[in-house]
């Protein structure tokens, strides 16, 4: 086979892995148990993809083609491993009658089908309340966002193998408490539902704005997360799944103004308003307000609300900051956190000047909070530039700085430290 066909396959390999691996993981921790297992299967799909299809072409639902390799390649390891170990032998038998021949057909119909939630079965079951809590948050962005433990554990403050360790007991918890791979029952998703919609949430984040890398944002990660939200809806039409399902909306909306053609970072007052998705704002204003009548709403219809005056001002100096200062007082009571407080700040800096904003983000760093985020160090750079303050301003700047790891920012802070030299 030609050279250029071989890349051409790899190239779509490529393609595939960043669209579609989270799913085709998800379906194989289904298929095998097990995650382990279910990585492993799939890399080796991967693999035998591209040796394959150089030669028989591509199928016509390159999905399903990987899923059920990987679960035959699964199979195949476990019969190796069977000459040294029984259970192994045991295991291969149950994934194979699984698999015999009057089932192959169902169960092909059955990956077709399922492919579209069992990455809402995975996030379910690395939220499970067996698991800690921050043990749920890892697992997730490692087996649903596929960050990389250096990152995660950067994002949890801890070292990469404290992190590994928490997400190896994770893992064995899931499996040796059997932990079942599916959707809970009506009665119990109300009692799990706070933390999928943060991990979902988390998912949406690390999309819209990448916590490390090259880009600024990671759009398959806002997609998947706004598929996962709309499927949570179908399951549970609840008023903060419309709230935040609208919050990933109407942030989504401004995607195309957030960044110039080269990739360089553009603030929400610089931003060129005519590019925001009016379809999806439409769409998030009329969920928040459902959202909102109902009066059992929480914070993320609250900040869906935040998001939606934001859309609603034809200009920047249109906003209506005292509205929106308004719903992050409500929201500070309703969820306190340093973060919260440092967007209200914000929001009183632009009602009542930099002044009034820098003096509350004194009093949070005075607690010795948010010392290491750098986008507090952002702001108070910017509230002291504005001020003409400007020693004060560089050595924020350096700091925030010296904390980022995404290059958009880095190159928007350098930026700004040669504007006040």
């Amino acid at each position: 086979m030609p050279e250029a066909t071989i890349d051409t396959v790899r190239e779509h390999l490529e393609t595939l892995y960043r669209a579609e691996s989270g799913r085709i993981l998800a379906t194989l921790i289904r298929l095998l148990g097990d995650f382990d297992r279910a990585e492993d299967a799939m890399q080796d799909a991967f693999a035998a993809a591209l040796e394959r299809w150089t030669q028989e072409g591509v199928p016509a639902n390159p999905r399903a083609w990987l899923v059920s390799t990987g679960r035959f390649k699964a199979i195949d390891a476990l019969r190796r491993r069977a000459r040294f170990d029984a259970a192994q032998e045991k295991l291969a038998q149950e994934l194979e009658e699984k698999l015999s021949a009057a089932d192959v057909t169902a169960a092909r119909a059955e990956e077709n089908m399922g492919l579209e939630d069992d990455t809402l079965r995975l996030i379910f079951t690395c939220c499970h309340p067996a698991l800690a809590q921050e043990a749920r948050l890892a697992l997730t962005l490692r087996e649903v966002c596929g960050l990389k433990t250096e990152e995660i554990a950067r994002a949890c403050l801890m070292t990469a193998p404290a992190l590994a360790q928490r997400i190896v007991r994770a893992k064995a918890k899931i499996r040796d408490a059997r932990i079942p791979y599916q959707v809970p029952s009506p009665e119990e998703l109300p009692e799990r539902l706070a933390t999928v919609l943060q991990v979902v949430y988390l998912v949406f984040n690390e999309g819209y704005s990448a916590s490390s890398g090259d880009s600024l944002t990671r759009p398959d990660l806002s997609a998947e997360a706004i598929r996962l939200g709309r499927l949570l809806l179908d399951l549970l039409p609840e008023p903060e799944v419309m709230g935040l399902l609208a919050l990933m909306l109407l942030q989504e909306s401004r995607r195309a103004a957030r960044a110039t053609p080269d990739g360089e970072l553009i603030l929400l007052e610089s931003q060129d308003r005519s590019l925001w998705n009016r379809a999806q704002i439409t769409e998030g204003i009329a969920l928040v307000e459902q959202a909102l009548i109902s009066r059992r709403f929480g914070p993320y219809s609250l900040q869906a609300a935040i998001a939606a005056v934001h859309s609603e001002a034809a200009e920047a100096s249109a906003t209506d900051w005292p509205q929106i200062v308004a719903l992050y007082t409500v929201l500070a009571r309703a969820e306190p956190s340093p973060v919260i407080e440092l967007n209200r700040a914000v929001a009183i800096a632009m009602r009542d000047g930099p002044e009034a904003g820098l003096a509350l983000i004194n009093a949070i760093f005075s607690r010795g909070e948010l010392t290491d985020y750098h986008l507090a160090h952002s702001v108070h750079a910017d509230l002291c530039r504005r001020l003409g303050r400007h020693a004060e301003a560089r050595l924020s700047y350096e700091r925030a700085l010296e904390l980022t790891r995404q290059e958009p920012e880095r190159r928007f802070l350098e930026k700004r430290l040669r504007e006040l030299q």
